[in-house]
């Protein structure tokens, strides 16, 4: 049982989890903080710090307080953006390193090779009859 536990834990799925689990957390205080400390004092000096917490109504004894609800789902749309924001910069610039280093895989040995290749370096095939775009627009051909 121990050992199918070690293999189970020893698992990539298991570890990346954790890992996930555990920068996800240090981000949030991030994220949290940029909202808290930034974003909100901004806004509260712009609404002339209305505060809707104190929004509620009584029913048959009961408080329904949907002011909460309301600065709740405010402090939500405005995470959001922050995490649109930060996701939408780091997909730009990893987009900007997918495009420097493109590849496509050999029809032959089926290995990753520069897009530009018109010859594998790993099995010397020759990309002649290959749909390649970016070769092909600079090819100078012989006859």
């Amino acid at each position: 049982m121990f050992k199918e536990f070690k293999e189970f834990i020893a698992k990539g799925n298991v570890l990346d989890m954790a890992v996930g689990i555990i920068m996800g957390t240090a981000f949030t205080a991030i994220v949290n903080s940029i909202v808290e400390d930034l974003l909100m004092p901004i806004i509260t000096g712009l609404t002339a710090g209305v505060d809707f917490s104190e929004l509620n109504v009584n029913i048959a004894g009961a408080q329904l307080r949907f002011g909460n609800l309301i600065n709740a789902i405010i402090t939500f749309l405005i995470i959001s953006l922050v995490m649109f924001a930060i996701v939408r910069t780091f997909n730009r610039n990893n987009k900007e390193v997918e495009e420097d280093t493109a590849s496509k895989d050999c029809p032959y040995c089926k290995t990753s090779i520069p897009v530009e290749a018109t010859r594998c370096p790993h099995c010397t095939s020759e990309l002649e009859g290959y749909h390649n775009e970016h070769a092909n627009a600079n090819r100078v051909v012989v006859k």
